[in-house]
């Protein structure tokens, strides 16, 4: 185990050289320090410990690349596939968010129609300051105080539905 934390940094800036992308960078190091405490008991020492463990590093980004490849390749000629996969894998993730949706939504309605419709200008609709004020004919300021009192109204609001 002390050899794996010793050999940590310099593991991680081999796999980081191999692998551009952060996260993928970041889960083949996951896969790769899972592999190698489980081949542990199996390291003969006839290189270093750090050539080993790169070794099977190589393997990991080898792994991670052909399932890559066979995931865009299948997504790429069955695009209903990705969508099919994404629900399976997040099942209760869209039901969570009608729901959030639906409070939201009530709690909004409880709101005064001032405060709504900043609060819906802002966060549904996206606009910038400068573009709700334009829209309310009022000042940035006013805007920005307007919606400070409007956030903090849905808090409490957020608060009474949530008890």
């Amino acid at each position: 185990m002390e050899q794996i934390k010793e050999s940590l940094p310099k593991l991680k800036k081999y796999i980081f050289s191999k692998v551009s992308d952060i996260k993928d960078a970041e889960e083949v190091l996951q896969e790769t320090l899972i592999s190698v405490h489980e081949s542990l008991p199996f390291f003969e020492a006839k290189s270093s410990f750090l050539t080993w463990a790169c070794g099977i590093a190589n393997h990991e980004i080898a792994d991670f690349y052909r399932k890559k490849k066979i995931k865009t390749l299948l997504f790429s000629r069955f695009p209903f596939l990705e969508e099919i996969a994404h629900e399976a894998l997040t099942p209760d993730e869209s039901l969570e968010k009608q729901e959030l949706g639906k409070e939201v939504k009530k709690v909004l309605s409880e709101l005064t129609e001032g405060y709504s419709q900043i609060l819906r200008l802002k966060y549904y609709q996206g606009f910038s300051m400068a573009e709700i004020a334009e829209r309310l004919k009022t000042s940035v300021k006013a805007v920005e105080s307007r919606l400070s009192r409007a956030r903090e109204a849905f808090r409490l609001e957020w608060r009474k539905i949530s008890k």
